[in-house]
């Protein structure tokens, strides 16, 4: 990090801390979050957390605080030992306005939040290195009531100052946010980053250039595990092909989330909105969607249906979604793996998806177009591998489908799309051959050059098939690799092994090509 002459850091310790302080000394730190908030920051600032403290009933919440891209605002932790807590147990009120309905007229579009850390126009800004809860006790809040509360780990919001610019959450450990299941666009569930209509008619349009989502592990949370970029301005989205042009002005740029662990969470697991080429790589999403079903997800009223999926892209334009682990997605009416939803451009690849109970990927409606899907690994998802509902089109080529026992190719009630499937194994996993149901509910699938393994029948237009029956040496070993209860090898300790070490005080940049794509161009 660059050094800044004349930065200011501020201490905050919940054992040796007094309000009275000025904060600056580590011999004399302030000791609650709502005194650090208040200060203004300038560029290369900082907040400093004791490692080892725990804030009880106490929120961070940061307004119109400013860095430069060359020197950041950093809000981390100082000392040695486990890293800080802010429990926020329902505090950090604060009310959510986007001013207009949103995409579906029954999405919330306005109320109450609870934010344990609340970045509000805020740019250059970097937080790090904290534990974060939002669970409150509250006596006589049933679990899935309809206006419970909306509770969010880190809620991120830019409004008023036109575009906020590199926002990084690096290496953060959230859990035990409670919040709205019902409640989608609302900022509701570990990590969740929006744009609301500015308060003043001439204001620029409200959105984000970087954000970058990094190295977190996110789990027990309702309802987004990470969301990132709905907007006010999606009325600006409608239609097929999104132009590079409208997105770019109405939508965000820059936004990079990877390596991140998600699990055990109310509804979907990660989803970038409304974003212009957006690289979601090196994440894994686990038992997602755990709160969408008929024994949770029962008073909803008008808010719409029971939908949520692990990894998928909203609304965006030419996403890339790479190198990325999802299982385990509950049983709702999508619960796939991968979900190309009303986007231009979206890109799956070098993915390994199993034990997914709605599939391995959809293809969601007519506003979903110019799909690939290549280079991935389905392995034992159930429903249905394949959902091209009502797509124009999805390219689907050099994938590995292996099939458990009993499921087909395309789910049912999830089709009537088009599709190219060419060049892939298919391969049926059970002792004795399937029914390949190839068109299943669609007259839109085509079928090229694909290996068919223990199929009683193959597609008539595949003249390129490679046929194999049961027995023939197809694959090595295809049934091995993460069983039912072998998820740990993908373990939160494997991703909370960045515990502060030593004084933290420095930080350097952090390796991967990803970093020099969030940067902002000179």
């Amino acid at each position: 990090m660059c050094q800044v002459e004349n930065k200011t850091i501020y201490y905050v310790s919940d054992k040796l801390g007094n309000d009275t302080n000025a904060g600056t000394k580590r011999d004399r730190p302030l000791r609650s979050l709502e005194a650090a908030g208040s200060r203004k920051l300038n560029p290369g600032d900082e907040i400093r957390l004791e490692c080892g403290s725990v804030f009880r009933n106490q929120s961070l919440h940061l307004i119109n605080q400013r860095g430069t891209k060359d020197s950041p605002i950093v809000i981390g932790c100082y000392g040695e030992g486990k890293r800080p807590v802010i429990e926020a147990q329902g505090t950090g009120l604060w009310y959510q306005n986007y001013q207009a309905a949103l995409d579906s007229p029954y999405h919330t579009w306005k109320g109450y939040v609870s934010s344990a850390v609340l970045l509000y126009d805020c740019e250059c800004i970097t937080v790090e290195g904290l534990e974060i809860t939002n669970n409150p006790d509250m006596k006589g809040e049933i679990y899935n009531q309809a206006d419970k509360m909306n509770r969010t780990g880190v809620a991120v919001v830019v409004q008023n100052m036109g575009t906020a610019r590199n926002i990084e959450l690096s290496n953060l450990y959230i859990h035990h946010v409670k919040g709205n299941v019902y409640d989608k666009h609302l900022n509701n569930g570990g990590i969740y980053c929006t744009a609301l209509k500015p308060q003043k008619t001439e204001a620029p349009i409200a959105r984000y250039d970087g954000l970058y989502i990094h190295h977190c592990v996110v789990e027990d949370c309702s309802r987004w595990g990470i969301a990132a970029g709905y907007t006010y301005t999606n009325a600006f989205f409608s239609g097929t092909k999104l132009s590079r042009e409208t997105v770019e002005k109405y939508g965000h740029t820059r936004v990079v989330i990877e390596h991140n662990f998600v699990r055990r969470i109310g509804g979907d697991g990660i989803t970038p909105m409304y974003c212009l080429e957006p690289l979601i790589q090196f994440n894994v999403a686990a038992d997602t969607a755990n709160e969408i079903n008929d024994k949770v997800y029962t008073f909803a009223g008008e808010r719409g249906g029971k939908t949520a999926a692990a990894i998928w892209p909203w609304k965006c334009k030419d996403a890339l979604l790479q190198y990325n682990e999802a299982y385990h997605t509950c049983d709702n009416q999508d619960g796939q793996a991968w979900d190309a939803d009303s986007g231009d451009g979206t890109i799956y690849q070098y993915n390994y998806s199993h034990n997914n109970a709605g599939g391995c990927v959809m293809f969601c409606e007519a506003e979903s177009v110019n799909n690939i899907f290549r280079h991935n690994i389905s392995m034992l998802d159930k429903g249905g591998v394949i959902n091209p509902a009502k797509n124009p089109d999805a390219h689907i080529y050099h994938n590995t489908f292996i099939l458990a026992p009993g499921v087909p190719f395309i789910r049912d009630n999830m089709s009537g799309g088009h599709m190219l499937v060419e060049k892939n194994i298919i391969y049926n996993s059970a002792e004795e051959p399937a029914d390949g149901d190839w068109y299943h509910q669609t007259e839109y699938a085509k079928y090229r050059g694909n290996l068919y393994y223990n199929f009683k029948d193959i597609p008539s237009e595949d003249e390129e098939a490679i046929v194999k029956m049961a027995g023939d040496r197809v694959l090595e070993a295809p049934l091995e690799g993460p069983r039912e209860t072998e998820g740990e090898i993908y373990s939160r300790e494997k991703f909370l092994g960045f515990e502060p070490v030593g004084d933290c005080m420095e930080r350097g940049d952090l390796p991967g090509a990803s970093v020099d794509s969030f940067r902002e161009k000179e």
